[in-house]
């Protein structure tokens, strides 16, 4: 089977076939006392990722601040913040995970989408999703039960606006007669889309549509387990492989050898036990992790320049 696609900027240099690359999770602070980040100094932190040589930054689609769930992520408009981050940065890959396109209509989804693509020079990498905050559903009058098919019609809807004057035919969200165009266009043949979790939809509807899969951190064997499943599907719809990518919350300890300790979707470990499980998840397939400081410890300048010296070099390649 070929290698991944080659679709933008972004997708290019982050994922490649056999190799590992780390990204950030931004807001790129501390919040542990409350779901809402103060995102002082945001740009600073977003610059200092960049030049310290991650990635890809990634941030949230979170209409509504709900505080069961625990975190409202950047709390800026996805849109609009990635608009202004891709004025402010050069080379660092700008993701969204995820865009929950029922609580989108899909064609300013793809104007938006298309939009931070081209100017910014085709970094953008947007996950897509179903949705999983049922608070939210009711508060735009949209169906939760239904989001299933309304994700796969607006899935089609954008992919459908990269073709000059689309013909979209018995789709939810509106029909395309072909005497309209929705401008901009991607700066490639299309704006990578990535699926989260899975959806509503099926693993094999996730293998043959999507432009890779986001999931979440597992035990490594059932990870490879399910990295295995899924990539075995590819082939049966397409010539190309597809990445794979997942987070991972850590607390990163001063102690290089500090043994590890489970916190939410992750560990507070030292550096030596994170590079050997990053090694680890390189082998079994994983092509990017996108790390998420929101419940570190140490100071953040501190955190990122060690992460930068000592992680990022061992995977250099990916990191040229």
């Amino acid at each position: 089977m070929k290698g991944f696609e080659q679709i933008n900027k972004g997708y290019n240099t982050v994922f490649e076939k056999n190799e590992l690359s780390i990204g950030v999770v931004v807001p790129i602070e501390k919040y542990t006392s409350g779901p809402v980040p103060t995102m002082i100094g945001h740009l600073n932190r977003v610059k200092q990722v960049e030049e310290l040589g991650f990635k890809a930054l990634w941030i949230r689609d979170v209409p509504f601040n709900v505080p069961s769930f625990g975190d409202a992520g950047q709390t800026f408009d996805p849109f609009t913040y990635l608009g202004y981050l891709a004025g402010q940065t050069s080379k660092i890959a700008l993701g969204v995970s995820s865009i929950a396109l029922p609580l989108h209509h899909p064609v300013h989804v793809a104007k938006s989408a298309a939009t931070i693509d081209q100017l910014s020079g085709g970094r953008l990498i947007m996950g897509v999703a179903s949705g999983d905050r049922f608070e939210e559903y009711p508060g735009m009058g949209i169906s939760y039960e239904k989001r299933g098919q309304s994700f796969r019609d607006a899935f089609t809807y954008i992919r459908q606006a990269q073709s000059d004057f689309p013909v979209l035919e018995n789709n939810m969200h509106g029909e395309l007669n072909g005497r309209i165009d929705v401008l901009p266009k991607a700066t490639g043949n299309k704006i990578p889309m990535m699926l989260t979790g899975f959806s509503q939809q099926s693993m094999e509807w996730n293998a043959a549509n999507g432009d890779g899969w986001m999931y979440y951190p597992r035990n490594l064997g059932e990870q490879q387990q399910t990295i295995k499943q899924w990539r075995d599907l590819i082939p049966v719809s397409q010539e190309f492989d597809k990445p794979f990518l997942q987070p991972l919350y850590i607390d990163l300890q001063e102690k290089d050898d500090f043994r590890p300790q489970p916190i939410h979707l992750g560990f507070k470990t030292g550096v030596n036990h994170l590079i050997r499980y990053l090694q680890h998840l390189q082998e079994i397939g994983v092509n990017h992790v996108s790390l998420n400081l929101r419940l570190n410890t140490m100071n953040m300048d501190k955190t990122l320049e060690l992460l930068a010296a000592k992680v990022l070099p061992r995977f250099q390649k990916s990191h040229k």
